[in-house]
């Protein structure tokens, strides 16, 4: 079992049985899944740039992604609908954990100047959205073999139903929230 999700059955539904006087486990908010969103703008021009993106996504997550497409066309940005522009993976059960395992304990650590992550990301149904600005934060990734830095979009949906739920959730699975 993940060390993260043996931290949420013996130490974190206790401690939300407790602060929120549940009456049924079941109550609890739950982590459901994890989407990581890495849009490519410039593979309107040049498809390598996508397929070097989803390599590095494939990487992070252990993973294959989908491409994402153009929803509408904009013709100011060269794009049509239909055209690939980023790609997307969706983790849930133990990959989801292990991830956020890594995400929280050594890559989040890593980024340059960081002082703490905004709880003010919330949707109101308490679901978390972060955004990474660059991929080499992440140890599986080769800083000598990446084309160019791109960033992720990273949203952990929790059935819980409020933020207050979710970030209390989150913050005693050991996500580092500014004080």
């Amino acid at each position: 079992m993940n060390r993260l999700r043996e931290k949420y059955i013996n130490e974190v539904i206790p401690a939300l049985m407790k602060q929120f006087a549940y009456d049924n486990v079941n109550q609890l908010p739950k982590l459901q899944k994890v989407s990581i969103n890495m849009g490519v703008g410039a593979a309107t021009q040049n498809k390598a740039l996508l397929d070097n993106a989803v390599k590095d996504l494939t990487i992070i997550t252990g993973r294959k992604p989908v491409i994402t497409k153009a929803k509408k066309s904009i013709s100011n940005f060269k794009l049509r609908k239909g055209m690939p522009i980023g790609c997307m993976v969706t983790l849930r059960g133990e990959i989801m954990y292990e991830f956020l395992d890594r995400l929280i304990s050594i890559v989040i650590p890593r980024v340059r100047d960081f002082r703490g992550l905004s709880a003010k990301a919330f949707d109101g149904r308490g679901n978390y959205s972060l955004g990474i600005k660059e991929q080499t934060v992440f140890p599986e990734i080769e800083y000598d073999k990446i084309d160019a830095i791109r960033g992720m979009n990273i949203s952990i949906t929790t059935s819980a139903r409020n933020d207050e739920e979710g970030r209390q959730l989150l913050l005693s699975l050991g996500m580092p929230f500014k004080k």
